[in-house]
């Protein structure tokens, strides 16, 4: 192990991890944390934590992470390459690992235009292959990004993941994508949302067969649907998303009331199918707002309870 990451240590180990995700509010109380983080808290194995998600300004991903920390979580720490330039961005993996994070997840992140803010100047110094580089140049070599490479003093030890969407186009380069990042340094790999089991296993396919899957653990991503309406606007308005029409049809056949009942069930059948597919090490669960019912949807998984 190079790092005290639960989930590299799980990993190692053999064991099928589960992580989830903790959005920070859009205040400075604290509360709303150690809420959510007490319905997650030995239901999975780590929490990740947005960077400004949607490019929505939310308090910061770090302090998030520190309360997590707090409460006994061991945090996924979001970063996304918009807002920092590369200065900012080492200065903050070091005050990371100072203050005892152990995983950090490397993001582009959602252009501003999305956001809150359509007129803020974004950063894009690096794109997130190469924040993965720097990561591991810090930790490995102990060098700093720059045109000296002085050398670190107190190397940040942190289990080094990205994100991948196995759906995006054209999907013939996918792999290939994913391959560059674990060429960089990444470590374990968190995907898009998946709901087209049989594409995402035509992606592991090749993940496989490039040997990617013996160099990274892929984290197959899952996020129960809340209703039809929530399903028919993610296959029309989000990038990258395959939400077949079976699935629609399947949401809308049931009553209003109990499509968010429905909407379980299939994340519930998801993770079951993408548990048997080869090279997937485990999942995340991203239940938006909706983390009450994580531990629900893990059980049922038959995912609960957790490695201690």
């Amino acid at each position: 192990m190079k790092t005290k990451s639960n989930i590299e240590r799980l990993l190692e180990a053999g064991n099928f991890v589960v992580t989830s995700e903790c959005g920070p509010p859009r205040g400075s109380d604290p509360e709303v944390i150690r809420k959510k983080g007490a319905l997650l808290k030995g239901v999975v194995d780590a929490v990740n934590v947005t960077d400004n998600q949607t490019s929505i300004v939310r308090m910061s991903s770090l302090s998030a992470c520190v309360i997590l920390k707090e409460l006994g979580i061991d945090p996924i720490w979001q970063v996304v390459c918009r807002d920092r330039n590369r200065i900012a961005i080492q200065s903050d993996i070091l005050g990371a690992a100072a203050l005892g994070i152990n995983n950090m997840l490397c993001l582009s992140g959602d252009h501003q235009s999305f956001g809150d803010n359509p007129k803020a100047k974004n950063v894009y110094d690096i794109d997130s292959t190469q924040l993965i580089s720097v990561v591991k140049k810090l930790r490995d070599e102990g060098k700093f990004l720059g045109e000296k490479e002085e050398e670190v003093k107190g190397r940040p030890n942190l289990f080094i993941g990205a994100a991948e969407n196995p759906f995006g186009d054209p999907f013939e380069i996918r792999a290939m994508r994913l391959g560059k990042k674990v060429k960089a340094g990444c470590e374990f790999i968190q995907t898009q949302g998946i709901y087209n089991v049989e594409k995402f296993a035509q992606w592991m396919k090749e993940v496989c067969d490039r040997g990617l899957d013996k160099q990274c653990a892929i984290l197959a991503g899952v996020i129960p649907l809340k209703s039809a309406g929530m399903a028919s606007y993610m296959k029309k308005s989000v990038p990258g998303m395959d939400v077949p029409d079976e699935l629609i049809a399947r949401l809308k056949g049931v009553p209003k009331e109990q499509q968010g009942e429905e909407g379980i069930k299939i994340a519930v059948e998801t993770i079951q199918k993408v548990k048997e597919i080869p090279g997937v090490r485990g999942v995340h669960v991203m239940a938006i707002e909706w983390e009450e019912k994580v531990a629900e949807i893990v059980k049922a998984a038959g995912l609960s309870p957790r490695p201690e």
